[in-house]
């Protein structure tokens, strides 16, 4: 599969994708101001090949903390997957991909988001699957749980059955030690001169303390009282912040603030220090060539919002063989 077309409106996700990805096309817009006629010469120009549609609008609007209020707050983002599906139905592509929260599917808005949505795919003659997925049942070495949708204008299409966990082809889980345990050390607030994007956040010195203090897979709850967070004590949640990963287990969700000791278990397994930059893309299964631009707040951001790269691997060699399957690749 080519990379043709890319459409984003976020600076620094242009500068990562431009130096990773030279030979397509990025168009720098908001996709509710984009010409529909434009992209729809771009996928007549790709024809007679088939053209696959990947649409990951921003995940926020439809978290767990925004779909389960009575009145979940709607933002302009909100309408960004019917903006999405305006393209489709415009240009009618062969194949589907949406990713996001599970929380989309239960947005009750005016606009009934998710439903809307499937309904429009059906009318466009699409053939589609669509559950949450654990990220980990993929060889992806994180908890992370995502809904994802496949669609195919073709014919009945499903989604890739899981290849990892009890009772399938890899009994075990990915770990967080198979992909970053051979990256060197370094400390908090430094960076590697030779490792690509290799750079930790800086800790206060209260928080270098308490680190210290938590063992790997550990967390708050292992602190000496002194070092407690009072909004924290006698609490039974917030377990995963300033928490450290454990190297055997996968990592739990990664999250725009992965780099961030204190926004989750995001701490390295037995350095002083949270996950770097590279850290946070191997375990969103980034190869280490990839670059990522912008200050660190903002690459973080585009590996918390990423589709984990083995992910798509894997369900680009699932569309290829739907297509192989009903004669339309030759």
């Amino acid at each position: 599969m080519n990379i043709a077309y890319a459409l984003d409106h976020d600076a620094n996700a242009r500068a990562s994708f431009k130096i990773n990805f030279p030979g397509a096309y990025f168009e720098f817009a908001d996709i509710r101001e984009v010409s529909s006629e434009g992209i729809r010469e771009r996928v007549t120009a790709e024809r007679p090949n088939p053209v696959l549609f990947s649409g990951c609008a921003p995940c926020q609007p439809f978290t767990k903390h925004n779909t389960t209020k009575p009145t979940p707050t709607l933002d302009d983002r909100v309408s960004l997957l019917a903006n999405f599906a305006n393209l489709v139905e415009k240009c009618l592509p062969d194949l589907l991909f949406v990713e996001n929260v599970p929380g989309l599917q239960k947005l009750r808005a005016k606009s009934q988001t998710f439903e809307n949505f499937l309904k429009r795919l059906r009318k466009a003659g699409y053939r589609f699957d669509h559950r949450p997925i654990i990220l980990a049942h993929y060889g992806i070495p994180q908890r992370r749980c995502r809904l994802i949708l496949v669609g195919s204008r073709h014919g009945p299409i499903f989604l890739p059955e899981e290849t990892h966990g009890p009772g399938r082809a890899n009994p075990s889980f990915s770990t967080v030690r198979e992909w970053i345990s051979d990256l060197p050390e370094i400390r908090a607030g430094e960076s590697h001169q030779e490792v690509l994007n290799h750079r930790a956040a800086n800790l206060s010195p209260l928080n270098l303390k308490r680190i210290i203090k938590t063992p790997e897979g550990g967390g708050n709850r292992e602190w000496p009282n002194h070092l407690k967070l009072k909004c924290h004590k006698g609490l039974s949640g917030y377990t995963d912040v300033y928490g450290r990963m454990a190297w055997d287990a996968p990592a739990s969700a990664l999250t725009t603030r992965c780099i961030s000791y204190s926004n989750g278990r995001f701490g390295h397994p037995n350095q002083n220090r949270a996950i770097s930059i590279r850290e946070a893309a191997c375990l969103q299964t980034f190869p280490r060539n990839f670059v990522f631009k912008g200050n660190m707040g903002s690459m973080a951001q585009q590996i918390g919002n990423a589709v984990p790269v083995r992910l798509t691997e894997i369900l680009g060699k699932h569309f290829i063989a739907h297509l192989n399957e009903l004669g339309v690749l030759i």
